[in-house]
């Protein structure tokens, strides 16, 4: 054989091995590489953080819930210096805040676009506009053992005393109905702790004539407040306005005499009598009442008058008009 030949052979398998080595060695590599990167957990983009948005829309005035608030991924090219970064505000810190102005769904919180409990102008921008704010002293008895809170809807009821005619008696009537309930105290926080807290005070919102009333019943005698429930309102109707409607005027009320049969309504009816005039020739003698004869007028045992002559006897009745 041919040198030449043998020796191009041998080069030939060299070249063909080496090659079989470096393919087998580079599908390995490129294979560790594919099972590494899918078993390499994803890490959340670098570019994307997390800023407090609204979830649901939130009216100005309206006090916000945590159901309001969560956070969602935003770019960092378009943060602004005023959003809400997650980790650095904790979302609980605008729990309780209320709406300055109108918040769209999805639409990042600012810090300007709320109003913090406790800061100068909170109550005022809780109220609707053309409301006014007025407090009631309350008992626990008067306010449902403390299960009042901000944001529950109330029925206001006044029991007072009433003099007339017919001596004292008490009623309770219904003064105001589907009041909202704006703070306990000083508390504007809806969410009910683990153990009720009795205020003293309640502010309700309310037209400026209903503040008149409710100001000038809490002199006349004690209020209460009664509890509505939440599905009262739950009718179809827009949960927005229901929630944003004003106190309705009251429209019942019960007197004593309704709660018990033993309570008198005034004095008995003067009872009607009958008066007889009984006419003896040309005098008239003294009515006879309920046929009872005045002194002087009765006659002889025998009919005649007293001076033996023969007796005229004429009678006629009226009745008198009775009073209640």
């Amino acid at each position: 054989m041919n040198s030449k030949r043998v020796i191009f052979l041998l080069l030939a398998v060299i070249v063909a091995g080496s090659t079989a080595f470096l393919a087998r060695a580079w599908l390995q590599g490129e294979r560790a590489a594919i099972l590494a990167a899918s078993n390499r957990p994803e890490k959340p983009a670098s570019s994307a953080q997390k800023v407090l948005v609204a979830r649901n829309p939130i009216r100005i005035g309206q006090i916000v819930k945590p159901d309001d608030l969560r956070w969602q991924a935003w770019p960092a090219g378009d943060l602004a210096q005023t959003y809400i970064i997650e980790g650095k505000r904790p979302l609980n810190d605008f729990v309780g805040a209320v709406g300055r102005r109108s918040i769209s769904a999805g639409e990042p919180i600012t810090e300007g676009k709320l109003v913090a409990p406790g800061t100068r102008s909170f109550l005022s921008a809780v109220l609707q506009p053309g409301t006014r704010a007025v407090s009631i002293s309350i008992t626990a008895t008067s306010a449902v053992s403390g299960f009042i809170y901000a944001g529950d809807r109330v029925d206001v009821l006044l029991t007072h005393t009433l003099n007339g005619a017919d001596g004292q008696h008490k009623a309770t009537e219904t003064i105001l109905r589907n009041a909202r309930v704006i703070a306990m105290d000083q508390k504007v926080d809806a969410a009910p702790s683990d153990k009720p807290d009795v205020a003293k005070t309640a502010t309700l919102e309310l037209t400026p004539k209903q503040s008149e009333i409710v100001t000038l019943a809490e002199k006349m005698g004690d209020l209460s407040l009664v509890l509505r429930s939440l599905q009262e309102n739950d009718d179809g109707a827009d949960a927005t306005a229901a929630e944003s409607a004003p106190a309705q005027p009251g429209d019942s009320y019960t007197r004593d005499v309704q709660v018990s049969p033993l309570i008198s309504d005034g004095p008995p009816p003067k009872q009607s009598s009958r008066v007889v005039y009984v006419l003896r020739g040309s005098s008239q003698g003294k009515p006879e009442i309920d046929g009872t004869a005045g002194p002087g007028t009765v006659p002889g045992d025998d009919g005649r008058a007293t001076d033996g002559k023969a007796a005229r006897t004429t009678t006629f009745t009226r009745t008198p008009s009775v009073t209640p």
